[in-house]
């Protein structure tokens, strides 16, 4: 990978990591990898069942031009070390990235800031419940329902599909007769132009194409200075 990162959520199951870093990780049930790929990183992932399950999902954040080649970095956070928030009516979020605050409580998520300052939600609720999350004014922000449905803005969406949002400043969520899990995200928008090509994500085409020829000439994860 080369120019974002990858945020890694398993629900089920666990999944093998290694990479030219010398990380090595065992990514457990309800934890998350978050790999930062910079300048270049080269991995291996190797998903495994548990109990005959495996469910999950991965998100690439992108990364602004100014960072798209920094060092490359990786972390592995344990489901223990992401808070949860339960809501009065049975309802959870569990907060991946970011901070929020519900009602009058604040829920601070392992990972903060960054330029794109990502928000990144496990919302559980149950049948009929109602909950509102303070977005932040200008990011660009959408869910997706993998469990039930819910309301949003007087439109239902239902199983295995995704809303984005116009701008505002926050979100009703109404749960339908079956309650709903979904995950909700924001971030800020980073207003450049984007090329993608494999597990490459650039400005340009020109880019994506010096991306490919690091890759093959073996320079892809070297350090500027010895190239």
């Amino acid at each position: 990978h080369r120019g974002f990162e990858t945020v890694t959520y398993l629900m089920e199951g666990h999944m093998k990591h290694r990479d030219h870093l010398g990380n090595e990780g065992d990514l457990q049930q309800g934890g998350v990898q978050w790999m930062t790929a910079g300048r270049g990183i080269i991995h291996e992932e190797m998903p495994q069942q548990q109990d005959g399950l495996l469910r999950g999902f991965q998100l690439w954040i992108n990364l602004p031009a100014a960072e798209k080649m920094k060092a490359a970095g990786y972390r592995d956070i344990t489901d223990s070390e992401i808070p949860r928030l339960d809501l009065a009516s049975g309802g959870q979020i569990k907060a991946i990235a970011g901070e929020v605050t519900i009602g009058n409580q604040v829920i601070s998520a392992p990972v903060k800031g960054g330029s794109t300052d990502p928000l990144y939600l496990d919302v559980k609720l149950r049948a009929g419940e109602t909950v509102t999350v303070p977005l932040t004014q200008g990011y660009n922000a959408f869910l997706y329902l993998f469990e039930g449905q819910v309301g949003v803005a007087g439109e239902t969406v239902k199983t295995d599909h995704l809303a984005t949002f116009t701008d505002g400043d926050q979100i009703t969520l109404v749960a339908g007769d079956n309650g709903a899990r979904l995950l909700l995200l924001a971030g800020k928008p980073i207003g450049e132009p984007i090329a993608q090509y494999g597990p490459f994500v650039m400005n340009t085409q020109d880019e994506i194409n010096q991306a490919l020829s690091d890759y093959r000439d073996g320079t892809l994860t070297a350090e500027p200075s010895s190239l």
